[in-house]
């Protein structure tokens, strides 16, 4: 596991526990960095990869911030999504046989 996975997994562990919470504003990259005894850059890239789940926000000037709907229950759901579609792929299961079968599980129409 890189530093920055590493990062990013601290960073999700905080924000199930409720340790970080929707709204609050997370170090700055730099600021971590220096504490952490690492690259900024590695700081960045897990930013970023929380950004990409949709747990973080960053501002541009202003710093990264948890998402107002980031919580357990958000990474739980991006967590069982995630081995879904591991499992999806592994089997051949297409994008849009994978998706008609949520939408019948969820009540919506495929």
């Amino acid at each position: 596991m890189t530093l920055a996975e590493q990062i990013a997994v601290q960073v999700r562990a905080a924000i199930a526990s409720g340790d970080l919470a929707p709204g609050e504003r997370l170090p700055p990259a730099r600021e971590l960095s220096v504490s952490l005894q690492v690259n900024m850059h590695t700081v960045l890239r897990a930013y970023q990869q929380l950004r990409d789940e949709e747990l973080i926000a960053m501002r541009q000037g202003r710093g990264a911030f948890v998402r107002d709907d980031a919580g357990a229950a958000s990474l739980r759901v991006g967590e069982l999504a995630a081995q879904l579609a591991a499992e999806a792929r592994k089997l051949g299961i297409s994008v849009q046989d994978l998706h008609a079968r949520i939408d019948r599980l969820m009540g919506g129409a495929a």
